[in-house]
């Protein structure tokens, strides 16, 4: 009788769906279940009118209970007839399915766990991990995980979390089947799966935000780094500067540059390249002279980014001989495989950098740049041959008809 009940009462909450098709189910089933139940109560009460006559007891009663279990799987059809209407018929979630190693793995498990009361073989979690391929495989891993965590601390009175190692695993195994809200989780301090959170884990994350130019999940990650007392890494501000340079995104590259610096991160030489590439390329001198300065700090020589990205800023300061002197110094420093590099790179200067930068002021600026530019890049190209550099720089894209001033 509590199934009849429970069966009506979940055809009076679908019967609110807008979904014809659904309503028509559940009119179907509605009218099913109301006969079964029906039924179930004359049984009944015909079972207590044997019991006060006292005549053909048992066979009433053997009838009325056959007649009770009858109702209750018809009850378990309509259940499943809700169901099938829900998912085929109104067609809204289509749920994944356990690889059947997976599925193997976990049964074994939680066997052990459950019924054995002994711990499964480290060996086969591993496995496990490496055997998910799917979402359902992953909501498995993390139902085994909590099973695991809560077996440890009240039978083996283990209190210490998994290693850093099987997390790392676990949040590529979630990353691997685009399950990124449970991988999150991993990061979370505190968690019912015995997780132990680190930056390595949201690494993981990152370049799968990387991989999809994704900032919002960036954000939403970097939140959790921070929440959660992740400390971060030279890795971590390669990954977030990579991102933002590929989403154009200035403002976030810079606001993340600020907390590794306050951090006591000692950034890589490719971040801050990054990093000053794109201030050159907006025309942020002033933060270029501040990254420049942090760069300073940890490293004495150019690689060839910075170089350019600081002879660009000396051209927008108006000072093309501070720019040519850099160059200079940058082709004494430079390996002589790198040599053809930086006649490339300074093609690309005279080419191509005068208009993005240009495009990138306000209005008001952009006339006032452009002459600058106009005036500056040949200056500086002129003192090039005096410190014994001689370039074959093609000036046609720089005085083009086209070009800056237009």
């Amino acid at each position: 009788m509590q199934r009849v009940l429970k069966a009506r009462q979940l055809v009076r909450v679908l019967r609110n769906s807008s979904s014809p098709i659904l309503l028509n189910s559940v009119s179907r089933i509605q009218s099913h279940c109301t006969f079964e139940a029906t039924e179930s109560c004359l049984n009944f009460s015909l079972r207590r009118g044997y019991f006060t006559s006292g005549t053909a007891i048992c066979g009433s009663y053997m009838q009325t209970k056959h007649n009770i279990r009858r109702n209750v799987c018809q009850c378990e059809k309509c259940s499943m007839m809700l169901k099938a209407s829900f998912s085929t018929e109104a067609g809204t979630v289509e749920s994944s399915v356990a690889t059947e190693s997976v599925k193997e793995l976990y049964d074994k498990m939680l066997k052990s766990v459950v019924e054995q009361r002994s711990a499964p073989p480290n060996a086969w979690l591993w496995s496990l991990i490496q055997s998910c391929a799917n979402r359902e495989d992953v909501n498995l891993l993390h139902d085994i995980l909590q099973r695991l965590r809560i077996f440890r601390l009240s039978n083996l009175r283990i209190h210490e979390n998994f290693n850093c190692a099987l997390c790392q695993d676990i949040t590529k195994a979630c990353v691997h089947v685009g399950a990124i809200d449970l991988g999150k989780k991993v990061l979370w301090k505190h968690n019912v799966y015995g997780l132990t959170p680190n930056i390595g884990s949201a690494h993981h994350l990152l370049l799968f935000a990387k991989q999809h130019n994704d900032v919002k999940l960036l954000v939403e990650i970097m939140k959790l780094v921070k929440k959660n007392d992740l400390n971060l890494q030279p890795g971590t501000a390669e990954i977030v500067f990579s991102i933002c340079s590929q989403t154009d995104n200035w403002d976030l590259m810079c606001k993340y540059g600020k907390r590794f610096v306050k951090a006591g991160v000692k950034l890589r030489k490719t971040s801050l390249d990054t990093w000053m590439e794109f201030a050159s390329k907006i025309g942020d001198v002033d933060a270029l002279w501040k990254i420049e300065k942090i760069r300073s700090e940890s490293m004495k020589e150019h690689t060839l980014a910075s170089g350019l990205s600081c002879a660009k800023a000396f051209l927008i300061d108006h000072k093309p001989g501070d720019a040519a002197a850099i160059i200079q110094s940058l082709n004494q420093t430079i390996p002589d495989s790198r040599r053809q590099n930086l006649m490339i790179e300074l093609q690309k200067l005279v080419a191509d950098w005068p208009l993005e930068v240009i495009k990138r002021q306000k209005d008001e600026k952009r006339k006032e740049l452009a002459v600058t530019l106009q005036h500056d890049i040949p200056a500086m190209l002129s003192a090039l041959p005096n410190m014994g550099l001689n370039l074959d720089i093609n000036l046609e894209d720089l005085t083009r008809k086209e070009g800056v001033l237009s």
